[in-house]
């Protein structure tokens, strides 16, 4: 069945970009209205629906919309409701940016789960990959394959040596994002920060809300949560990133070196191709291979 939030939940905190106030609100929505974002700022515009489409791509977060009607850095937020398996809710945001709180989905994936899950009777549908696509930009790449659920693979290079190589490869069923992903932060090189700021760049960024490492330092007060919390931020992302999708995916997906952009062209890819996917209807088995099918509140790290 599809799902929604069951009743209304709000987060609040800043910016990352500008460093100003940002107030996300998640509302619950009727089956097959899909997620969608609302500007409460700007009366009188149309939703911006949470779609692979709607994306205009940055470098440094997702944004969805066009010009002064848009939405940015909804990663976060979008791999929460992944993760948690809902597939219809409105987001209500106060300006052009979701609040980017301790970096992670965790306070997303609290807020969620505390006020309940509400099923609805409808079916679910999914995008079932069936044959390879897959997209390069420089050295970096991202491929999707068949699979029977939402297999997430991601490798990392980084020269400084808190950070380093490193891969990972995670089944997103039963509860795994809540569990191994949701509390991953944010990272960052402190040199690609002070050029960020020099440039007006990421001004609500600070040690609190993002891993930031300097050569084998981390900087952050109380390092790092997990050993390898940067490549599995990066599948975090992904997993946000995918859900533009506009329904789950049922796929293997493998980044390398991969960003939002080059995510966002896999999506432009696989639906230019349409004999490589089917959409299908869930059946009961189906179902609880999905991102968050059976998950509940005590699966949420205590780190967190």
């Amino acid at each position: 069945m599809q799902t929604t939030i069951r009743t209304s939940v709000a987060f609040e905190g800043v910016g990352l970009h500008s460093g100003e106030p940002a107030r996300a609100v998640i509302r619950p929505a009727a089956a097959g209205q899909g997620i969608a974002f609302r500007r409460t700022d700007l009366p009188g515009q149309a939703d911006i629906p949470a779609l692979w489409s709607e994306v205009d791509q940055s470098p440094l977060c997702t944004r969805l919309g066009r010009g002064d009607v848009a939405i940015t850095t909804v990663e976060h937020i979008m791999a929460a409701l992944v993760g948690c398996g809902i597939h219809n809710a409105l987001i209500e945001v106060d300006g052009p940016e979701i609040p980017i709180l301790d970096g992670s989905s965790a306070a997303f994936v609290r807020g969620i789960l505390a006020q309940g899950i509400r099923h609805l009777d409808v079916p679910v549908r999914a995008l079932r990959v069936l044959d390879t696509v897959e997209v390069h930009r420089g050295g970096a790449w991202a491929r999707l394959r068949p699979h029977g659920g939402l297999m997430i693979e991601f490798d990392i290079e980084f020269e400084d040596a808190a950070i380093g190589t490193q891969s990972k490869t995670l089944n997103m069923a039963n509860g795994s994002f809540v569990r191994e992903l949701s509390t991953s932060r944010t990272f960052c090189r402190k040199a690609d920060v002070d050029t960020m700021r020099a440039n007006g760049l990421a001004l609500g960024g600070t040690l609190e809300n993002a891993v930031v490492v300097d050569g084998e330092n981390v900087l952050s007060p109380g390092g790092l949560r997990h050993e390898d919390e940067a490549v599995r931020h990066k599948m975090l992302d992904a997993v946000g990133d995918l859900g533009l999708a506009g329904m789950p995916i049922l796929g293997h997906y493998h980044g390398f070196r991969a960003g939002h952009a080059l995510t966002n062209d896999l999506l432009h890819e696989l639906f230019a191709h349409p004999a490589c996917f089917e959409v299908v209807e869930c059946d009961p088995d189906m179902a609880a291979r999905l991102p968050g099918a059976g998950v509940h509140w005590c699966e949420i790290p205590d780190v967190a």
